[in-house]
C-alpha cells in the first residue's frame, strides 16, 4: 500500500486554453478507495492518467509512497491500471493474459503459476484460465483485467471506468465484487467514474471535479449532505437539489426533504405546490410542480416520496422542508455559507 499525493498538479493541452486539470492538491489515505467523480470533460481521467504516468503534467508534482515520480515510467511507479476497455489480448488464454505483466517484469517463470492462480482465486476465475477472452462474459472479462492488475502486487490500483461497458444488472454485481476485492486486498485504489451511484456506493471518499478543478473532497455523506457549492449540490442526486434565489442567497433543499406539510415536524419552511407531474418508480414516486405565492412563485421543484397516492395532477398542496435541511449558498460565488434567516414572501 502507498499514499498518492499531487501538488499543484496542472495539465494544459493547448497554450492559451484553460487547463484540463488545474492546481489539484490531493493526498490519499493508505489503503482507501478514493473516487474521482465528475461529468465528461471534468479532468478526472486526465488526472488519473498523470498519476499513472500516461500523461505528462504541465506543472506540479506527483508522489507515490513519498517519492516524486514525475520522471518515472508507468512500470517504475508500482501502479496497476484497469481501463474501460479491459485491453485483454484476444489471442492469449486467460492464464497468459494474467501472466503477461509478470513476463514484462522479468519475474522468474517458475513463479508465474502460483501468482496467476492466487490472483485468479481472489476473483473467482480459477476455472476460466484455459479460455480465451471471446469465450467470457463482460463481467468475467472485467475480473480477468483485475486479476492481471493485481498479479503485479502494486502499491496503487488505478481504475478508469471499468464497469461502464456492462449492463445495469451486471454493473451492480461487478460493483459488489470490486468492493469485496478491495476489502480483501486493502491496496490504495483510485477509481474514475461519472456515475454518482458507483461513487456513493464504493468510495471511502469522493473527489468531485468540474472543468479541471476540485470542487469538493469528502466522504459520500459529506458531499451529498453538505455540498461545497451549487455544482456539487446539483451534480449529486437524482433528481438534483432544488435551488432558488432569494435576495443575495441561494437556498437549496433535496427532493426527499420536500414533503407534504403534515408529514414534517418541528421548524419548517412552508410552501404551496401545484403538482404538474407524477412518476412512479416502484420504490418511490417523483413529483414535480411549481411553487405558488411569495418570492418563489412559479419556481419548478421536485419531491421524492415513498407514497404519492393522495396527490392529483393540477392539485394544490401544502408542502414543507425542515429548517435543518435547508442549505444556503452565496449568489455571487455559489459556495455554501452558514444558515441564515430568509423571507419567503
Amino acid at each position: 500500500m502507498a499514499v498518492v499525493e499531487t501538488r499543484d498538479l496542472t495539465k494544459v493541452f493547448k497554450e492559451g486554453q484553460l487547463g484540463a486539470v488545474n492546481n489539484v492538491n490531493l493526498e490519499t489515505r493508505e489503503g482507501e478507495f478514493l473516487v474521482f467523480l465528475g461529468p465528461s470533460g471534468s479532468g478526472k481521467t486526465t488526472l488519473l492518467r498523470m498519476i499513472a504516468g500516461l500523461e505528462t503534467p504541465t506543472s506540479g508534482e506527483i508522489l507515490i509512497g513519498g517519492q516524486v515520480v514525475n520522471d518515472l515510467s508507468p512500470r517504475e511507479r508500482r501502479i496497476a491500471m484497469v481501463f474501460q476497455s479491459y485491453a485483454l489480448y484476444p489471442h492469449l488464454s486467460v492464464y497468459k493474459n494474467i501472466a503477461f505483466p509478470l513476463k514484462a517484469q522479468n519475474v522468474k517463470k517458475e513463479l508465474h503459476k502460483a501468482k496467476v492462480e492466487w490472483a485468479a482465486s481472489l476473483l473467482g476465475i480459477g476455472a476460466l484460465l484455459d479460455r480465451k477472452p471471446r469465450e467470457l462474459s463482460g463481467g468475467e472479462r472485467q475480473r480477468v483485467a483485475l486479476a492481471r492488475a493485481i498479479v503485479r502486487e502494486p502499491a496503487v490500483f488505478l481504475l478508469d471506468e471499468p464497469l461502464s461497458n456492462l449492463d445495469a444488472k451486471l454493473r451492480a454485481s461487478a460493483r459488489e465484487e470490486l468492493e469485496r476485492f478491495h476489502r480483501r486486498v486493502g491496496t490504495t485504489t483510485i477509481y474514475v467514474t461519472h456515475d454518482q451511484v458507483e461513487a456513493m456506493a464504493m468510495g471511502d471518499r469522493v473527489m468531485v471535479l468540474n472543468k479541471g478543478v476540485v470542487r469538493q473532497l469528502g466522504t459520500p455523506t459529506d458531499v451529498y449532505d453538505n455540498p461545497a457549492d451549487t455544482f456539487v449540490a446539483t451534480f449529486l442526486g437524482s433528481p438534483p437539489m432544488n435551488l432558488a434565489e432569494i435576495g443575495d442567497v441561494i437556498v437549496g433543499f433535496r427532493p426527499e426533504h420536500f414533503r407534504p406539510a403534515f408529514t414534517v415536524t418541528g421548524d419548517a419552511a412552508p410552501f404551496r405546490l401545484k403538482v404538474e407531474n407524477i412518476e412512479y418508480l416502484g420504490s418511490e414516486w417523483i413529483v414535480s410542480g411549481t411553487l405558488a405565492g411569495g418570492k418563489l412563485d412559479g419556481k419548478k421543484v421536485f419531491s421524492r416520496l415513498s407514497s404519492a397516492q393522495n396527490l392529483q395532477l393540477a392539485g394544490m398542496y401544502d408542502f414543507a422542508v425542515p429548517q435543518r435541511e435547508l442549505k444556503f449558498f452565496d449568489r455571487s460565488t455559489e459556495k455554501r455559507v452558514e444558515p441564515r434567516s430568509v423571507s419567503w414572501q
